[in-house]
């Protein structure tokens, strides 16, 4: 390995050091923890291509203490789960970007995620109806075992009635073919916004699935990749609890 690629390394694992101690600080604990992981498995990859013994022991104590940091906070937030009070609040700002449903839900998907429940008034417009196509393919590329989605929205009763029934049927068939089952239903007096997952986790943002700007246009950055889409301001409320309802 060369020394530049061991300063490339060394580089990134100080970048996602620097996000997980900013993360903690902020009270975003389960997205520190995903940058402490990160970050410290980045810092092993440098030590093992270290050869000066005096680095290796600097190295070996920095990762210690990130080691241990994130274990208080893991045995932190299992205790704030145990006792029911798990709650942090992430404020997404007017223009910001960095926020696709990767980067939002990714910290609380756990390997053994199997069934989640979309309550969210507006999947009817077409925009709407692919935020949530991005939605349930996020699901699929970060948990291989998820194996049921619900959605419980309200039905357009305007020009886009057909759109909207014929784009769920559409996905509920694709899904099928991921050995995904779609469960759709409607409801005329349905408000809130809330996304549960069966690992405990509820998920809460103020506009729902809908807190994406338009893009300038079909070819301007962002039009494809939501990390680079810009949104429009909201909160993200998120809790936890041992039973998850259902719908």
């Amino acid at each position: 390995m060369t020394d530049n690629h061991v300063s490339g390394m060394e580089a990134s694992a100080v970048s996602v050091l620097k996000r997980a101690v900013e993360l903690d600080q902020s009270g975003r604990f389960q997205d520190s923890l995903v940058c402490y992981q990160e970050g410290i498995q980045l810092l092993i990859d440098v030590l093992k291509a270290l050869k000066d013994e005096s680095k290796r022991g600097h190295y070996r104590e920095k990762i210690k203490g990130y080691m241990d940091r994130a274990e208080q906070i893991k045995a932190h937030v299992n205790q704030m789960k145990e006792d029911g009070k798990y709650h942090e609040q992430i404020k997404i700002p007017e223009d910001a970007t960095g926020f696709s449903y990767e980067a939002l839900f990714k910290p609380y998907i756990s390997s053994a995620l199997s069934e989640v429940w979309v309550e969210d008034p507006y999947i009817r417009h077409t925009h709407q109806l692919y935020n949530f196509l991005r939605f349930c393919e996020m699901l699929l590329k970060l948990c291989s075992k998820v194996k049921r989605i619900h959605l419980l929205t309200s039905q357009d009763e305007q020009a886009d009635k057909t759109q909207q029934s014929s784009a769920l049927s559409e996905l509920r068939d694709s899904l099928g073919g991921q050995g995904v089952t779609l469960d759709v239903q409607y409801s005329s007096t349905i408000h809130d916004r809330e996304i549960r997952l069966d690992n405990g986790w509820i998920i809460k943002i103020g506009r729902g699935l809908d807190y994406f700007k338009k893009p300038q246009g079909r070819f301007s950055i962002g039009y494809c990749d939501y990390d680079l889409r810009r949104c429009q301001e909201t909160s993200v409320d998120i809790f936890h609890t041992k039973h998850t309802k259902t719908l």
